[in-house]
């Protein structure tokens, strides 16, 4: 035993000289992520959102339960027009993957807001989640591909 005490020593100040005494750096802020992205004349709104933060009269609207770990794709196509957005048709398929590559489809389906025709679709998504979504987009107006990601 006498003959570790130095080593303990040893490695105990050797531990101490990791921090190295850095001093505390200020945050940096980091720019929020677009909700849209334009595919030639389309423009492709997105968003991903728990479905416990939305309030009970809009999941209502959308025939959407709220409940924890699960989160729901909101999709709207858009027809850019003179600076205007015009309500536009088309087809998406979503996809989400999550950090160990769980791949999940994500079943999209169209809800009436007003004028407008947008898609929406459920999915798992827990806490410390971190989700890839691709989305594969085909419109007359545009076609393309657009990947964003969200945590939770």
């Amino acid at each position: 035993m006498p003959r570790l005490l130095p080593l303990l020593c040893l490695a105990l100040l050797g531990l101490a000289a990791c921090s190295a005494q850095e001093t505390p750096r200020p945050a940096q802020l980091v720019a929020a992520q677009p909700g849209h992205s334009d595919l030639g004349a389309l423009r492709v709104h997105y968003n991903l959102l728990p479905t416990l933060a939305m309030n009970q009269a809009v999941a209502s609207s959308y025939g959407v339960q709220r409940q924890a770990n699960r989160a729901l794709l909101v999709v709207a196509l858009r027809q850019l027009a003179n600076g205007d957005e015009q309500p536009a048709l088309g087809t998406v398929q979503a996809n989400a993957i999550d950090l160990s590559g769980k791949r999940q489809t994500v079943t999209l389906r169209a809800v009436q807001t007003g004028d407008y025709t947008d898609l929406i679709g459920e999915l798992d998504a827990h806490p410390h989640d971190q989700l890839r979504i691709e989305l594969q987009v085909s419109s007359a107006a545009g076609a393309g591909d657009v990947r964003f990601q969200r945590n939770f």
